[in-house]
């Protein structure tokens, strides 16, 4: 029997500010966003499935997602790029193949929405 399991726990976004990170990624998640900030630097965004972790005692320009390392799921890819549109997130694409764009967080991490 294999002891790592095939499935991902967590991602940990880096971030300089982690207060700030917490109100953004909730407030584009539809998340409350008065969580509690773990040892100075961690915030865990509560999440469907595979967890995110934003933690700013790891940032630096080079430990920035300079492309997507995962995406977040919608069932409606045009409906989602105007809201992100609307809430003046830096979008990096179009809508691409009807089916996923990238933007940037405030930090200058490189995510993707993708429609399932």
């Amino acid at each position: 029997m294999n002891p790592i399991i095939n499935q991902i726990g967590t991602i940990f976004i880096p971030v300089r500010n982690v207060e700030n990170a917490r109100n953004w990624y909730c407030d584009i998640l539809g998340l409350e966003s008065n969580g509690e900030i773990l040892f100075g630097h961690l915030f865990i965004v509560p999440m469907i499935g595979t967890g995110i972790v934003l933690d700013s005692k790891i940032y630096s320009e080079d430990t920035i997602f300079k492309s997507p390392v995962f995406h977040f799921n919608t069932d409606n890819i045009e409906q989602a790029f105007e809201y992100m549109k609307s809430k003046n997130v830096e979008l990096t694409t179009g809508i691409e193949h009807n089916h996923w764009f990238n933007f940037k967080d405030p930090d200058g991490n490189h995510l993707m929405v993708c429609q399932c």
